[in-house]
């Protein structure tokens, strides 16, 4: 049984190991794309030209809270554009701004994948209220983006509001910050984002309890009831995007921990 055990702990590093590899591949790439874009962008101008770009619309393009929150799972379509808009300094103002904000976001990602840092749109929006105005330009810059580079919002470490909790007998690493649920086991804490980049996780937990009414969860949390069962348990909201985010870490947790889980 120990052997198994650690057989399986050596897979799940391994299997950590390679997607961090790929991110950090995928990320490098992108990067390159961004610098090429914005270096392109900055002499254009020098030269006294107006830079201009070239997108196509798609009827449908990033709206897929799943597409959004997955990393293997991608809603946008390539191969259907249903037009093209031309985004140029020289062109009337809709554009103009278009491409400004356009390039202003494509800065916070660029500064987001160099730090290895993630961040939702609301929190782009916030660093430049005066500029976007409305969340809505955000929203159409990072669509914009994803059409030029070809990619989902995952890719530029742009990710959905924490929606679902956590508490119980795990510990973890999130990027550069430690959630310790096991230090207070009924202490909630936000289900992370970003599965990529969970690492050292340890669990004394016999089970995975999911419930999907917070009420339910805050009297868990009242009753102590994570003192009295050695087990995890998280939630969701009444949010399509938060139910995909939870979905996911619990399929993280169940190849991790090899444990069973139950709905309540």
């Amino acid at each position: 049984m120990a052997g198994r055990g650690k057989r399986r702990r050596a897979t799940v590093l391994d299997d950590d190991e390679r997607r961090g590899r790929r991110r950090l591949e995928e990320s490098a790439l992108l990067l390159h794309k961004i610098k090429g874009l914005v270096g392109w962008v900055v002499a254009e101008l020098s030269a006294g030209r107006s830079p201009s770009l070239a997108l196509h619309r798609y009827q449908n393009y990033c709206a897929s809270a799943a597409a959004a929150a997955s990393p293997s799972t991608c809603a946008c379509s390539y191969d259907a554009p249903v037009g093209t808009d031309v985004l140029s300094l020289l062109r009337k103002e809709f554009h103009a701004s278009r491409l400004n904000v356009l390039l202003r976001v494509l800065l916070v990602v660029q500064q987001l994948l160099q730090e290895n840092k993630h961040c939702s749109k609301r929190d782009i929006y916030y660093m430049y209220p005066s500029m976007f105005v409305e969340q809505a330009i955000v929203d159409r810059a990072i669509n914009d983006i994803c059409i030029l580079f070809k990619c989902s919002r995952h890719n530029l470490n742009v990710v959905p509001v924490a929606k679902g909790l956590v508490m119980g007998w795990i510990r973890f690493v999130e990027g550069e910050k430690k959630v310790y649920c096991i230090t207070n086991v009924n202490t909630a804490f936000p289900i992370p984002v970003s599965i990529e980049a969970i690492k050292d996780v340890v669990s004394v937990a016999h089970y995975i309890l999911v419930v999907e009414k917070e009420a339910v969860f805050q009297r868990l949390a009242n009753d102590k009831f994570c003192k009295k069962n050695r087990c995890i348990v998280i939630t969701v909201t009444a949010n399509a995007g938060s139910s995909v985010i939870v979905t996911l870490f619990l399929a993280w947790l169940l190849s991790c921990l090899m444990i069973f889980f139950c709905f309540c």
